[in-house]
């Protein structure tokens, strides 16, 4: 799959709020698509580094089931090796006049 890994701060944002900001972007229950986009690449999944994060995850999704009539799909499974992303994916919103800021108002723009 397409994934991202984050350095975060548990001090300014925790582990809970990040699943529960992914599952606000995708539709949970719809496999192997992201908007348009369609494939096994992207499907969507939350990729705990730690048995704590893993019991997070599994809450986070089951808060999320409860509020789906169709079953939930996002997959949880332990991280792997991450490999970064081609340079031409680097840094993707800045090259395509867009903001990755903390806290940035726009709404982020899709490309296809």
């Amino acid at each position: 799959t397409e994934g991202i890994q984050l350095l975060y701060n548990p001090d300014e944002c925790t582990y809970e709020q990040l699943c529960a900001k992914l599952l606000s972007t995708v539709d949970s229950t719809v496999s192997n698509r992201v908007g348009n986009d369609r494939g096994t690449q992207y499907r969507h999944g939350i990729y705990p580094h730690t048995e704590a994060q893993a019991q997070v995850a599994v809450r986070v999704l089951d808060l999320e089931q409860e509020m789906c009539s169709s079953p939930v799909v996002t997959e949880i499974r332990p991280a792997t090796v991450f490999f970064p992303a081609e340079n031409y994916h680097q840094r993707y919103l800045e090259k395509g006049g867009q903001s990755s800021s903390k806290n940035a108002a726009e709404t982020v723009r899709c490309y296809g």
